[in-house]
């Protein structure tokens, strides 16, 4: 069994179960696993004919053996994993994989789907509530709260920026009520998060059973790990070992990680491209080995990415031999020449995000949102910096419907993208939920007088 260890190095060793309710470690720290279970060429090839859903039951068996048996797991992935994942060829290397066709348009349906199966059954093993606590940017609230919807034995709670998510990522939140409560902070999404951490490690909540949703918790990233393993199997040379190069739009660096993970487990992964806005603490970072949060945040049209300090940096550091404590402290330093042989990182401006949205409608008739435009641009110049990498595949990470940013497209587009049968009619449905300041006491005041038992 994989044990997980927290990258502040300072509690015990605990198992796949426990990391999954505890979310974050007790000591500020993010779990990592202590081993990555490997994945062989002669796997790819096995998995060329497979579907998504049974890619997923063989990749995380390896993670979840002796937690949860494999004929349950190979039914939980049967079961989240019901939809498409179209993979579309842009010209004869580069490729857009949409992560957009879950129940809530997002490539965060992935995780959260997954997760809250497993929670379902670990929650059976309690004699008390779980309560998820959860900040969003915009897709991992309405993907979380969708997935935990009248889960027994489990209450939800999520925090988002009240002025930085579209209208239709709200609702998709604030509609669902039942277990699902939902919160607007006047704030922004780096807010959101410290409140999220500091309830964790807070003991005066000791009596409340919190775990989070969040890429702060290990289970998240797990299952992101997966389509990195689909991608490949459908389109590279599997018995060659071809590498590919993966762009993936980041913000709190979550998605990035599962294709760190997939790299560690085996994939030949060429390079991960790694695109985000104009928060660009992570480009410098690489560029120049110093690191330094951005607060507050820049707000830009790729509203998921307003991250000016992504938790999931602590573990890119750590996967890569440094250690960076959960307030951005760089108390050693990463092998830098490594992880920059691996991730190129771009920054990438609305304005030309505004332009690839343009551009890929007008010469190759797609539709992508601000997101995944970024992780676009950032592929594209990517290969403008690396022209020896022209001929190799490449997949670029649609991470939500176009539908979702309607107003965006129809700004820059001048068109109305179609709605998903999971958006349609969302606007006429009631909302409910409440608007909060990012005062912490008060919310840890809430968090007791609302869950202790």
């Amino acid at each position: 069994m994989i044990r997980y260890y927290s990258t502040n190095r300072s509690v015990p060793e605990v198992s796949l179960d426990e990391v999954l309710l505890k979310g974050q470690a007790a000591d500020s720290g993010l779990y990592m696993p202590t081993s990555f279970p490997p994945v062989t060429p002669e796997d790819f090839a096995a998995w060329r004919e497979l579907d998504y859903a049974d890619i997923a039951f063989s990749v995380l068996r390896r993670f979840t053996a002796g937690v949860f048996d494999d004929q349950r797991m190979k039914q939980l992935c049967r079961d989240a994993y019901d939809y498409d994942v179209p993979i579309e060829p842009v010209d004869d290397h580069r490729h857009i994989m949409r992560l957009d066709r879950g129940p809530t348009a997002s490539f965060k349906d992935f995780a959260a789907r997954m997760m809250a199966r497993w929670m379902g059954l670990l929650v059976e093993r309690l004699d008390r509530e779980l309560v998820i606590l959860t900040a969003t940017s915009g897709d991992t609230g309405s993907a979380v709260a969708h997935a935990y919807q009248g889960v027994d034995g489990i209450r939800v709670v999520v925090l988002f920026p009240i002025d930085e998510v579209s209208t239709r990522q709200r609702k998709q939140m604030t509609t669902i009520g039942g277990n699902v409560t939902t919160i607007g902070i006047d704030g922004q999404f780096d807010d959101c998060q410290v409140m999220v951490k500091r309830a964790f490690a807070d003991c005066d909540l000791a009596n409340i059973q919190l775990t989070s949703a969040n890429s702060i918790n290990i289970g998240r990233l797990l299952p992101q790990s997966v389509y990195y393993f689909y991608a490949y199997a459908k389109l590279a040379r599997c018995g060659e070992n071809e590498p590919i190069v993966f762009s993936v739009p980041s913000g709190n660096f979550g998605d990035m990680m599962g294709a760190v993970i997939a790299k560690q487990m085996g994939l030949p992964v060429s390079r991960i491209v790694v695109a985000t806005n104009a928060n660009d603490e992570v480009p410098e970072f690489l560029r120049s080995g110093s690191y330094e949060k951005i607060a507050p945040s820049r707000v830009c049209i790729s509203n998921a990415m307003n991250v000016g300090h992504p938790s999931n940096l602590a573990r890119l550091v750590d996967v890569y031999g440094g250690w960076m404590d959960e307030t951005g402290t760089l108390r050693e330093s990463p092998d830098l020449d490594s992880l920059r042989r691996d991730i190129y990182a771009v920054s990438v401006s609305d304005d030309r995000t505004r332009e690839t949205i343009r551009d890929m409608h007008g010469r190759f008739g797609l539709i992508l949102e601000p997101h995944g435009a970024t992780g676009w641009a950032g592929l594209t110049q990517y290969l403008e910096d690396h022209p020896d990498a022209r001929e190799r595949t490449a997949v670029s990470i649609e991470t939500a419907h176009p539908a979702k940013f309607p107003e965006e497209i129809q700004a820059t587009l001048g068109v109305d993208p179609a709605v998903p049968d999971s958006l349609k009619g969302i606007e006429e449905r009631p909302e409910d939920y409440a608007t909060e300041t990012s005062d912490y006491p008060r919310f840890r005041d809430w968090l007791a007088k609302t869950f202790a038992p």
